[in-house]
């Protein structure tokens, strides 16, 4: 467990997701699956074949990648209960991020990336969000990651709903210490981080 937070009244306790913490992820994410049954197979699957699993069959599908043993991301805990959820791994992970033509690849350089946070709803607006890409920075370092990425959304209008804003924001990843490296189109951008 990684302890993230700046005292004990806001302190937040950090998994990657396994078979062990799955129940948690699973109540985390609830009966509609974070968001109209992603389950947070938007990014590793084709278009067609995340519209034809959504829901259940998405969650399957996640559910098969944690059972295989590979960690498709981190959740994270207050007072035992999960509250937050930020997908991160290696970017080949990403089936349709590779696809993207927005989002291609910068370079050749190995990256991991952030695709996506989930916070709960009574839990947001406080910080969660900014303590799992702290948190994401660190399981990267660990795991032998050089550099993470992030695809944050670029508001035009003020605040975004969730839904629109489930890769993040920039001002979120600037204040972890993630620049601008691109901005390939009017609503996203890339950004980076290296890893010392």
């Amino acid at each position: 467990m990684t302890p993230c937070g700046d005292d004990t009244s806001d302190l937040l306790q950090v998994h990657p997701l396994t078979l062990e913490s799955w129940p948690d992820f699973e109540d985390l994410f609830g009966a509609r699956g974070a968001y109209g049954g992603c389950w947070c197979m938007w990014w590793r699957t084709t278009r067609a074949q995340f519209e034809k699993q959504q829901g259940e069959g998405n969650r399957l599908a996640m559910k098969a990648i944690v059972e295989s043993g590979e960690v498709p991301g981190i959740v994270a805990y207050q007072a035992g209960k999960a509250v937050g959820w930020c997908s991160v791994a290696p970017r080949e992970s990403y089936a349709s991020l590779n696809r993207s033509h927005v989002l291609r690849r910068l370079d050749d350089t190995p990256v991991w990336s952030i695709v996506c946070l989930f916070v709960a709803r009574e839990h947001r607006g406080k910080g969660v969000a900014q303590k799992l890409i702290e948190a994401a920075v660190t399981y990267v370092r660990e795991e032998g990651g050089k550099v993470i990425e992030a695809y944050p959304t670029v508001s035009r209008s003020g605040n975004l709903p969730p839904v629109s804003s489930f890769m993040g924001i920039p001002s979120m990843f600037a204040w972890a210490g993630f620049v601008e490296c691109a901005r390939p189109s009017d609503s996203r951008m890339i950004m980076r981080r290296v890893l010392e």
